[in-house]
């Protein structure tokens, strides 16, 4: 632990792996070699020390997987049973009157880790299919070796999903049994234990990986380097969950002003309320991030592309701001001036984004590649080579294109069900965005390196101008 040496046995079982079978070695045979005629009680009593070991093995102990796997089934739903039995009868305990504005306040501090435990699911998938259809992702986001795999994603999207509801089950529960102090402590300590866990600087919980995700996000606020592919795309996923971040913003803002399980954010007004300037703010700054990019890569690239990107980032900014302006302005010039200019800046913006999403971020001709499993699967069955497949994505993306202006409006965020439906289903939109983005990045690393080999090979008029190429 200090730093000196300290040397084990070669029978040490410290040598070994964790999981792995343990292994003994018989050092009085090798030290007694023809002796063991003379002496056939130490030899009957080391049969017997390795007779000894075989029931210690890890396979008679260990239960099988398949065994292991049902019992951990059977524990996540007796306990999502248990959450869900304990946080129905809490809010049955509310009067009538006072039930909605609970729940509502209760789901703004939990729907926003909901909805990132979703999207971490969502990813794993997504490595999943990239591992069965042969699709160098690590190559394509510049990982290390020690990357996560989808069954490490997996891993850490199951604790979340275990975590994030056994709180908000504690807050309701405390909350309605009078212990509101208790109650409030809940998701404040929530919100405190991720961001530990993402800035803990010890070789814990995948080191590499925090430091990874942290140092991408600090690249995208300050785009002041060369944009990668990791760069961009994190950014763009960050502004399907930008109504994520406004109510992560609004949940730590009544934490910082003591507000929780309180009335005083009841108030719309208020500095935490549902007509503060800090919602669009927080809205709008995924997709400034984005448009500081597209003009990060001209300057580097030079490209026209890039710019008419940044204009599709930019028609985002007046759907947000327009729409929070009917909390500040009469009544009158709402209905008459800008809600119809809302409206068009949000058919201009669905329409653009969908088109690009189609036409650039997105090849058609290798639209179904990314479901052909190198192993023969029940998925790759149903959805490669389907022309289904070509309508589905094409149709979904448009509609959720259209959907998610809803989510952008801070006017039409009062029924926090139906946004936060919205916001799940434009994560599924990003979510079949992503195969079809990482695969067509693929296909471009791929051509690349073809040309560049090709390019490599000599002609074959140099073969036999140079004789120095033939071997003799």
């Amino acid at each position: 632990m200090f730093g000196g040496l300290v040397s084990n046995p070669i029978n040490s079982p410290h040598l070994r792996k964790s999981g792995s079978r343990p292994v003994v070695f018989d050092t009085g045979v090798s030290e007694l070699g023809n002796s063991s005629e003379e002496d056939p009680l130490l030899s009957i009593e080391t049969n017997e020390m390795k007779g000894g070991v075989t029931p210690l093995s890890s396979a008679a102990i260990m239960p099988s997987p398949l065994l292991l796997w049902r019992f951990k089934v059977l524990l996540f739903f007796v306990w999502g049973f248990s959450c869900c039995k304990i946080g129905w009868d809490s809010v049955m305990r509310m009067s009538a009157d006072l039930r909605d504005l609970f729940l509502y306040e209760a789901f703004l501090y939990y729907n926003p880790l909901l909805l990132v435990t979703m999207m971490v699911w969502l990813w794993g998938i997504n490595l999943w299919v990239f591992a069965q259809t042969n699709v160098g992702y690590a190559k394509i986001f510049d990982l290390d070796q020690n990357h996560l795999t989808h069954r490490e994603i997996w891993k850490c999207a199951t604790w979340m999903t275990i975590i994030v509801p056994t709180s908000m089950t504690a807050y309701l529960y405390l909350y309605s049994h009078g212990e509101v102090s208790l109650a409030a402590s809940q998701p404040v300590l929530l919100y405190a234990a991720v961001a530990m866990t993402l800035i803990f600087p010890f070789d814990i919980f995948y080191l590499s990986s925090r430091f990874f995700l942290l140092r991408t996000i600090w690249r995208i606020m300050f785009p002041l380097q060369a944009i990668s592919f990791a760069d961009f795309f994190l950014a763009d996923i960050f502004t399907s969950m930008s109504k994520v971040f406004s109510d992560l913003e609004r949940s730590v803002c009544r934490m910082v002003h003591r507000q929780v399980a309180t009335i005083a954010w009841f108030e719309a007004d208020s500095v935490c309320g549902s007509h503060a300037v800090a919602i669009p703010i927080v809205l709008v700054l995924p997709y400034i991030f984005r448009l500081f990019q597209c003009l990060r890569q001209y300057k580097d690239t030079r490209e026209k592309t890039a710019l008419l990107n940044a204009l599709k980032y930019s028609t985002a900014v007046p759907v947000i701001f327009l729409s929070a302006l009917k909390y500040h302005v009469f009544p009158e010039k709402w209905t008459n001036i800008y809600r119809p200019l809302w409206l068009l800046s949000s058919v201009l913006n669905s329409l653009y984004s969908f088109y690009w999403d189609i036409t650039r971020d997105w090849d058609l001709s290798c639209f179904t590649r990314i479901f052909k499993f190198s192993k023969p699967h029940i998925l790759s069955h149903m959805l490669y080579g389907r022309k289904w497949v070509y309508f589905w994505v094409i149709g979904s993306n448009l509609i959720l294109r259209c959907t998610w202006t809803y989510k952008l409006s801070a006017h039409l965020r009062h029924n926090y069900l139906t946004v936060f439906t919205i916001t799940a289903l434009e994560m599924l939109r990003r979510f079949q965005w992503v195969f079809f983005r990482v695969e067509n990045e693929w296909n471009k690393m791929n051509k690349s390196n073809i040309q560049l080999t090709m390019m490599d090979l000599p002609k074959e008029e140099d073969k036999l101008l140079n004789p120095n190429g033939h071997s003799v």
